[in-house]
C-alpha cells in the first residue's frame, strides 16, 4: 500500500477537474483505499482527487499580486487581464522581443475588441415550464439561476438557458490574431463546468451510495414486491387490521395468469405507439456531460387524450373493465414481472455503454447498479426508455385505474352514481396527472432524469409503484365506503386547492425567473449569487421555505386520503410514505447542494432556515 505524500490540514495546489488549472486548496482527509485525497478550495467546494492532480505549493512560482484567482469558479468565469507569469514563461528582459509601439498597438486593438464584445447582449429564453408532477425533487435545480454578470460577456456556461449573440467591428484578421496571443498567455475552459464531468471526480461514486449501499439495494429489492401485494391484500379484507395481519396469502398459481400478462405488454405497446407519434413539439434536455443536450417529444398529454379516447370507446363498445378490478392483483404480479424484466434488459446493455454515457450514480457495484441504474438515458434510436416509463404507462395508468376503482364501486355497492369520496378521490389526482402531462417539459430537469440512472428503482417505481400504490385511496374505498357530507367536502376540497396553489405557483414563479431573471414583475426577488455562476432564489415562494413544493404535495396528498374516513390507517399510507420519501430526497438535495456551492449554500440556509415545514422542518 503506498504512503500517502501529503497531509491533513496541509495548504497545496490541487488541479480543477477537467482543466490544467490549478488552485490552492486544504487537505481535508485522504482514503487509504481509493488514495484519494478529500480537499477544499477557498470557495467552499470539496472535491476528491488523486495524488497525481495535487501538486505542493512550492512547485509554483509565485504569481504577481492580484493575478490569482480565489476559485476555479471565478477563475474560470471571467477572462483576467492582469497576466501572471507561468513556470515556463521567460523573464521580462529576455523576452521582449516586439518594440513599444507595437505592444502597445496590440493592447489598444485588444481593448477595442473587448469594448465591441461587451456589447448588451440578445437573450432567447430555452425551456418552457419547470414544475413536478409526483413529489421528486429537482437535483440541483430548484433555484439555480444563470448569472447576468461580467463573466458571462465572455462565453456562458453550457448549461445556461440563454445564447448570446455578439458582434466585433474588427476584421477576421486581427481577431485570429488576437486569439492566437490569449491562447499563449491565458488558459481558459469553455467547456462544460467541471463539476458535470462524468469520471473526472473519481472516487466519489463510491462515497455518495445511498439507500444503504448494496445491502440496503438488495434488500430494498426483495422486501418491495412483498409489500406492495400486502398492501393490496390488506385493503382486500372486509375487516383489515393489525389483528388480522398478515391477511390470507393466495398461492402463487392464482396470481399469475397469463392473459393478464397480455394485456399488460398490449397497454405498454400502446402507450409506446402513442409517444412515437410525431406530434408535440420537441425541446432538447439538459447537458450531459460531454456538452450534448437530448432531444425529447413533448407529447404526453396528446398520448392521455388518445388513451381517454380508447377507453372511451372500449366502454362504449361493451368491454367490462371491472376485469381490472377483478385481476389486480395478477396485473401488480405482471407489472413486476415486466419490471424486472425490464432491469435485467438495462443492466445487460448497460455494460457495452460508454464512460460518458454513465449514470453519476452508478459505482461499479453490479447489486447497485442493478438498482440505481447504471446508464444514465439508455435509448432504443430516438426511443428513450427512462423518459417514456416516467410519464406514459404508469402515470396514465394509474388514472385509468381510478377510473376502475369507481366503476366497481358502483358494480358493487350497487350505486347508481359513484359517492362523492370517490368522486373527490378520482377529481383530485387527474387534476395532478393532467398538471403534470400539461408541464411534462418539467420532468427533463428533475434527480431521475439527469442524475439517477435507469435501473430497478425507477423501472417499478415507475411501472409499478406510481399505478398501484398510489390508487391505493380509490382501491381502499371499493371494498369500504365512506360517506362524506357536502360540508366537509368543501373543507377538503379547500385544502386540496391550497396546496395545489402552492405547489403550481411556487414552481412557476422559479420557472419564470428562469427563463427570464430580468423580468420587471421578478424584481422584487432576492438571490444570493454563487461561485458556479448561477444564483439561489431566496424570497417569493422559495424564501417561504426551501423546498414549498414539497409542502404543496404533502398538502394535496392529505386531501386525497381523507375522502376515505378514519377508520384505518391504509388510506394514509401515501401520506406517511410521501412524507418520509420527500424528507429523504431533500437530504440527497441538502448533500449535493452543499457540496456543489459551498459557502453560498450556507448563506442560503442561514436565510431560509425551514426546509419543506414552516417552522418545523
Amino acid at each position: 500500500m503506498p504512503s500517502r505524500k501529503f497531509a491533513d490540514g496541509e495548504l497545496v495546489r490541487g488541479r480543477w477537474p477537467g482543466s490544467s488549472l490549478y488552485f490552492e486548496v486544504e487537505i481535508l482527509s485522504h482514503d487509504s483505499s481509493s488514495q484519494l485525497y478529500t480537499v477544499k478550495y477557498k470557495d467552499g467546494t470539496e472535491l476528491e482527487l488523486k495524488e497525481s492532480d495535487i501538486k505542493p505549493l512550492t512547485s509554483f512560482r509565485q504569481r504577481k499580486s492580484g493575478s490569482t484567482s480565489s476559485s476555479p469558479s471565478r477563475r474560470r468565469g471571467s477572462r483576467s487581464r492582469s497576466r501572471s507569469r507561468s513556470p515556463g514563461r521567460l523573464p521580462k528582459g529576455s523576452r521582449r522581443s516586439a518594440s513599444a509601439s507595437h505592444q502597445a498597438s496590440v493592447k489598444e486593438m485588444r481593448k477595442e475588441v473587448l469594448e465591441v464584445k461587451l456589447t448588451p447582449l440578445v437573450l432567447k429564453p430555452f425551456g418552457n415550464s419547470i414544475s413536478r408532477y409526483n413529489g421528486e425533487p429537482e437535483h440541483l435545480e430548484r433555484n439555480d439561476i444563470p448569472l447576468k454578470s461580467t463573466q458571462e460577456k465572455f462565453h456562458l456556461p453550457q448549461e445556461s438557458s440563454y445564447v448570446s449573440t455578439q458582434y466585433s467591428l474588427r476584421p477576421r484578421r486581427e481577431e485570429i490574431k488576437l486569439t492566437e496571443i490569449d491562447s499563449k498567455e491565458e488558459k481558459i475552459v469553455t467547456k462544460a463546468p467541471p463539476l458535470a464531468r462524468t469520471g473526472e471526480v473519481t472516487g466519489t461514486r463510491t462515497k455518495d451510495w445511498e439507500f444503504g449501499g448494496a445491502p440496503g439495494a438488495f434488500l430494498i429489492m426483495l422486501g418491495l414486491p412483498p409489500f406492495l401485494f400486502l398492501l393490496l391484500l390488506m385493503c382486500q379484507q372486509r375487516e383489515p387490521s393489525l389483528l388480522n395481519f398478515p391477511p390470507p396469502l393466495p398461492a402463487l398459481r392464482d396470481l399469475w395468469e397469463t392473459r393478464v400478462f397480455g394485456v399488460y405488454l398490449l397497454w405498454f405497446l400502446l402507450q409506446t405507439l402513442f409517444h412515437l407519434l410525431p406530434v408535440g413539439k420537441v425541446v432538447e434536455g439538459m447537458p450531459l456531460a460531454d456538452g450534448r443536450r437530448l432531444k425529447y417529444r413533448l407529447n404526453g398529454f396528446c398520448a392521455f387524450i388518445l388513451t381517454s379516447a380508447v377507453v372511451g370507446a372500449s366502454v362504449f363498445w361493451g368491454v367490462e373493465l371491472y376485469y381490472v378490478y377483478r385481476h389486480f392483483l395478477q396485473f401488480a404480479l405482471a407489472a413486476t414481472v415486466f419490471s424486472v424484466a425490464l432491469s435485467v434488459y438495462l443492466s445487460v446493455r448497460a455494460r457495452k455503454a460508454p464512460r460518458e454515457e454513465l449514470s453519476p450514480a452508478s459505482s461499479g457495484n453490479a447489486i447497485y447498479d442493478f438498482f440505481i441504474g447504471r446508464e444514465l438515458n439508455p435509448r432504443i434510436g430516438t426511443f428513450d426508455l427512462k423518459y417514456f416509463c416516467e410519464l406514459r404507462p404508469g402515470l396514465i395508468g394509474w388514472v385509468v385505474v381510478n377510473l376502475v376503482m369507481l366503476l366497481a364501486e358502483m358494480k358493487l355497492q350497487n350505486r347508481a352514481t359513484p359517492s362523492l369520496a370517490m368522486i373527490l378521490v378520482n377529481s383530485f389526482q387527474l387534476l395532478y396527472v393532467v398538471d403534470a402531462l400539461w408541464n411534462e417539459e418539467a420532468v427533463l430537469t428533475t434527480m431521475d432524469i439527469i442524475h439517477d440512472g435507469f435501473g430497478f428503482m425507477l423501472a417499478f417505481g415507475d411501472l409499478v409503484w406510481v399505478p398501484f400504490v398510489y390508487s391505493l385511496q380509490a382501491f381502499y374505498l371499493v371494498g369500504h365506503p365512506n360517506e362524506v357530507s357536502w360540508p366537509v367536502a368543501s373543507l377538503i376540497i379547500a385544502l386540496k386547492l391550497c396546496g395545489y396553489v402552492i405547489f403550481r405557483c411556487a414552481n412557476s414563479q422559479k420557472n419564470a425567473f428562469r427563463k427570464n431573471p430580468t423580468d420587471p414583475k421578478l424584481a422584487h426577488l432576492k438571490t444570493i449569487h454563487t461561485s458556479t455562476g448561477k444564483s439561489l432564489l431566496v424570497s417569493g415562494w422559495w424564501g417561504f421555505v426551501r423546498h414549498p413544493n414539497y409542502l404543496g404535495d404533502l398538502v394535496m396528498a392529505l386531501a386525497w386520503s381523507l375522502p376515505c374516513g378514519f377508520n384505518h390507517i391504509l388510506p394514509y399510507f401515501y401520506v406517511i410514505y410521501f412524507t418520509l420519501l420527500l424528507i429523504h430526497r431533500e437530504a440527497r438535495d441538502e448533500h449535493q447542494c452543499r457540496k456543489k456551492y459551498g459557502l453560498a449554500w450556507e448563506k442560503y440556509c442561514r436565510r431560509v432556515p425551514y426546509r419543506i415545514f414552516p417552522h418545523i422542518y
